[in-house]
């Protein structure tokens, strides 16, 4: 090298020693257009370059200088952190592994290789090189970082959690080691110990805002909503664009409730990171949750082109989509789900799928990826030991405990169970406000317990410590589900009934609640629980639950005084487009018919009226129901319909019960699976089997044939009263003492060390 280029490249190794990265800058540029193969100069400007975050022009530089010196320990290594720093991943690899060949005993050439391996999924290789690197020093705090991140990528908790304790050990001050142990803690389930860890942390650095946001998940799976608000705001006064804390703020909103707050702070948390596909999700969550479904769609739409795989994200898409009654590219859709649910992906929740797909097949496989996803068996340290109390302890676990369907179904039962036999415990984590159905319900019960602020495992230890035989899961797979409970296992006796019509698709669930229509003997292999058959229908209902004594006219709900009415009070969700079609032929053949149903929501009621007319039924024909707030008037103006037309991909539940309980002649098309055959179940238990057909052609047939024989229409309606009082349907007493006999015998099996069958009660 010419002494004139030595001095200017000693100067400038004095000026980047010194920290003048600039003033070196300027003289290698210099040295390296006088001599392109200036290897010092090459491999300095490539880290001042790295410095400056400048990282592919890092790489290109170290590129040139490796190719002079592919030897150099250094230069490798330098080089590989450079293309990892830009990206370039997969390229970095073979300079990583020479780095370490060279200089085996550079730790830093490890973690970095690790790294770069742990960012291509490559996680086990990641976890080989780590262990490679501790043999050099067993205390590496990066390492140890990095290895248990990777464990815990892996689902590996406990590993993960040696690592941070093992990091912890040497240095009790490490916040990232605190913060690391308390993700693992919360993957754990172990909350209380996981916000130790991050108390710690803080007490240690106040100002650390992940520390403050991850606080807040673990106060957010104990369903301490508030407190996890006032952590995701601590971790946002100190940054105020930590896009992960508004999401996570967004979730404890959305777990109080509070939807239009959770819907600002996903926006707060998408105004810094638009990519940021988790927060699109939820805040289409969140707009369901607002019944703005049209802009959930388009939400749940931009996460999916950011992010495909976004667990549940499909079936939400879809089942926003039937709540607006679009069906477009439905059908090739929902043949997509399946295919994914058989090949075990996280698609669709277990309820969703209900609505989408006709398969009790189908309906297990989606149950089972939801539970192992989220709900996996968890042991409790202290287990009841096996007793015999003079009366069954039977709980009640519901969020639904107030003005909802399951209570209008349920309460009456609550109040007759007998004494003499059961002792009968509430355990509510619903968030109602009282109500006089609620003030009933508390009262119908030995015990009504207020678990809405403690988390799965508490309750579960609560239900253990009032020793309760059976816990009867009311809610199952349905909104504000609490399957974590049964997890711990609540009872040593529990049963899945009523609120959920398919199978919880777990082990730890030992019974459902059924009967021999909704769960034939064929489909048993589709259920992980036993069956419990009673003799009629599994449904029950409140006779104290009457019509009001309003007596509506048609003029009085805006019906045609003397149109023939067919009526149908289900959900939009249950509407497909082949019942639309259907009830579309039938209205053209019926003159003068007129469809009634509920408004449900504006972009359903747009939507239904333009297929209709596009089906050539005029849209005059077509009115919607307002809703009315007392069940009592509800009923009453059954009396305004003719017939009502059931859905047949999701058959009316207690909208049916409610037909039939006003004398309006409920018409089914049974299906496969449990949510399609509960119409048929009704219908034989208030013995008019007739009523029950097997294809849409028959269903058609059956509704023109009554709504154009009003003497067959009226012999049916006169059986249908004599019936109500008859049969073993509306017999309330009747069915408490049914599934008494279910609750005792499986009760005294257990007793006997018996493991859970199917069993049968009989009239």
């Amino acid at each position: 090298m010419k002494p004139q280029l030595a001095m200017s490249l000693n100067q400038a190794i004095e000026y980047f020693q010194a920290g003048n990265l600039n003033g070196a800058e300027l003289i290698l540029k210099r040295v390296i257009q006088v001599d392109s193969k200036c290897l010092p100069a090459l491999h300095i400007l490539g880290l001042i370059k790295a410095s400056q975050g400048l990282h592919k022009e890092a790489a290109l530089l170290l590129k040139k200088a490796v190719r002079l010196s592919p030897e150099d320990a250094s230069l490798q290594y330098n080089l590989a952190k450079a293309l990892s720093e830009s990206g370039e991943n997969l390229e970095s690899i073979p300079y990583h592994k020479k780095a370490i060949e060279l200089g085996s005993g550079n730790q830093e050439a490890f973690l970095n290789y690790g790294k770069s391996l742990s960012k291509l999924g490559r996680l086990h290789d990641a976890l080989a090189i780590y262990d490679k690197a501790l043999l050099i020093n067993a205390f590496h705090e990066g390492i140890l970082l990095n290895k248990g991140a990777s464990l815990k990528e892996l689902g590996r908790y406990e590993d993960a959690l040696h690592c941070a304790n093992l990091a912890l050990s040497s240095n009790p001050a490490l916040v990232e080691a605190l913060q690391n142990k308390g993700i693992v803690l919360k993957g754990l389930k172990r909350y209380e110990e996981a916000l130790m860890a991050y108390d710690k942390a803080l007490e240690i650095n106040p100002a650390y805002a992940e520390a403050w946001s991850n606080k807040g998940n673990v106060l957010g799976d104990l369903k301490r909503y508030e407190e996890a608000l006032m952590a995701y705001d601590k971790a946002l006064e100190i940054n105020p664009a930590y896009a992960e804390a508004w999401y996570n703020r967004g979730v404890s909103f959305n777990g109080l409730h509070c939807f239009a707050e959770a819907l600002h702070s996903y926006d707060k948390a998408l105004e810094i990171n638009p990519a940021y596909a988790e927060a699109w999700y939820n805040r289409g969550i969140s707009l369901n949750e607002l019944r703005h479904y049209e802009e959930a769609i388009s939400s749940f739409e931009r996460a999916s082109q950011i992010k495909l795989d976004i667990p549940y994200l499909l079936g939400q898409l879809l089942y926003t989509r039937m709540l607006c009654a679009n069906w477009d590219q439905l059908a090739s859709k929902i043949q997509l789900l399946i295919a994914k649910i058989q090949s075990c992906e996280k698609v669709v929740t277990p309820f969703i799928c209900l609505s989408l797909v006709d398969s009790s097949e189908i309906h297990l496989s989606a149950a089972q990826t939801w539970i192992k996803d989220l709900y996996p068996e968890k042991k409790l340290t202290s287990l009841n030991k096996k007793q015999r109390h003079e009366k069954i302890r039977i709980g009640y676990f519901s969020t639904d405990f107030g003005n909802h369907p399951v209570s209008h179904l349920t309460t009456e039962l609550f109040e007759i169970h007998d004494r003499n036999k059961f002792e009968v415990y509430a355990f509510s984590f619903g968030n109602h406000q009282d109500d006089p159905l609620l003030t009933r319900i508390k009262k119908s019960f030995d015990h009504f317990i207020d678990v809405e602020n403690k988390s799965d495992q508490q309750i579960a230890e609560l239900s253990r410590g009032h020793g309760i035989d059976i816990a009867i899961d009311l809610g199952g797979h349905t909104k504000g589900a609490r399957t974590g409970i049964f997890a711990y296992r609540a009872a040593p006796i529990q049963v899945n009934y009523l609120g959920y019509p398919g199978t919880m698709g777990t082990e730890y669930i030992d019974y459902i609640i059924a009967d021999e229509t909704i769960i034939p003997k064929e489909n048993h292999q589709f259920y992980t629980e036993k069956i419990a058959h009673l003799p009629n229908s599994y449904m029950v209902d409140d006779s104290k639950r009457v019509a009001s004594n309003q007596s509506p006219s048609r003029g009085d709900v805006g019906l045609p005084k003397d149109a023939f009415v067919f009526c149908c009070f289900n959900n939009e969700n249950k509407v497909s487009q082949q019942v639309l079609e259907s009830w579309s032929r039938i209205l053209l053949k019926v003159k003068n018919s007129v469809l009634w149903i509920p408004e449900n929501n504006e972009y359903f009621a747009s939507s239904i009226r333009a297929k209709f007319e596009d089906l050539g039924v005029d849209p005059a024909h077509i009115f919607f129901a307002k809703r009315v707030e007392l069940m009592a008037d509800h009923l009453a103006r059954y009396s305004c319909a003719d017939l009502f037309l059931d859905t047949f991909q999701y058959n009316a539940h207690s909208t049916a019960v409610d037909s039939l309980k006003a004398g309006i002649p409920v018409i089914t098309l049974i299906g496969q699976s449990f949510a399609r055959r509960v119409g048929a179940s009704l219908l034989r238990a208030i013995d008019l089997p007739e009523l029950i057909t097997r294809s849409q052609e028959e269903y058609e047939s059956l509704a023109i044939e009554l709504a154009t024989n009003s003497e067959k229409l009226k012999e049916l309606k006169e059986r249908l009263k004599s019936n109500l009082t008859t049969k073993p349907l509306f017999n309330t007493p009747l069915f408490a003492r049914h599934i008494e006999a279910a609750y005792t015998k499986i009760y005294e099996r257990y007793q006997a060390n018996l493991d859970p069958d199917h069993i049968y009660i009989r009239q």
